[in-house]
């Protein structure tokens, strides 16, 4: 995948062609600029708000209190939305999961052509039950990772088929966890993606799955 320029990423009025190719964008532009330098402090209290609801069992004057400013909170941001190819979430390559708050935050500490590294860490808000993280969480960081993995070896964009999670053990919160995700084998535009997530020496779930590459103009 190759990073490009705000124009590159923009309709073409003058050819009528949109470099978005009728689907995924054709070129995604990377950055550590948009949404400001305090864009990930601005991510981190929106995780810690989610982390508290899952515990806060709040009286309904502080419920009232919460309401009322988030309703300010909506409505400035109703002033700041944009479309998804120019949301800073996603694309702030600087921050954990690249800025987007609807994944479980992890850190790259490796990506190519070969398989992604990286670190996790499920937060209070993942919870499934007696302090491990919830599965359809788990699979979600697979998710991310194994398309990552699958878009770097082709070099584009592909779209998960399957994903069949194996759960092994417990996967507990608040600690860093280590989950790797490469390219077993292709076939022409099938890859068949293997994954495994530790807690140190230990599995806590693997996968098996498969993600297509997409033909230019695919949605």
């Amino acid at each position: 995948m190759t990073g490009a320029s705000a124009d590159e990423n923009r309709d073409d009025a003058d050819t009528g062609e949109s470099p978005h190719a009728g689907g995924f964008r054709a070129k995604i532009d990377y950055t550590t600029e948009r949404g400001g330098p305090r864009y990930g402090e601005l991510v981190e209290q929106v995780r810690l708000f989610m982390d508290k609801m899952r515990y806060a069992c709040p009286t309904p004057e502080i419920a009232d209190e919460i309401i009322a400013d988030l309703e300010k909170f909506n409505a400035r941001l109703d002033t700041m939305l944009v479309d998804e190819w120019t949301s800073p979430s996603g694309t702030r390559i600087d921050l954990p999961s690249a800025g987007n708050i609807t994944l479980p935050p992890h850190e790259l500490i490796s990506a190519d052509a070969d398989g992604v590294t990286a670190t996790a860490v499920y937060r209070p808000y993942h919870l499934g039950g007696n302090a491990a993280a919830h599965g359809g969480q788990v699979a979600l960081s697979f998710d991310s990772l194994g398309g990552l993995a699958s878009a770097l070896h082709v070099g584009g964009v592909c779209r998960t088929a399957y994903l069949t999670v194996n759960y092994r053990s417990l996967t507990p919160l608040n600690t860093s966890l280590v989950i790797k995700t490469w390219v077993d084998r292709r076939e022409g535009r099938k890859l068949f993606v293997k994954g495994t997530l530790h807690d140190g020496d230990r599995l806590c779930a693997d996968i098996d799955s498969l993600f297509i590459a997409l033909k230019p103009g695919q949605a």
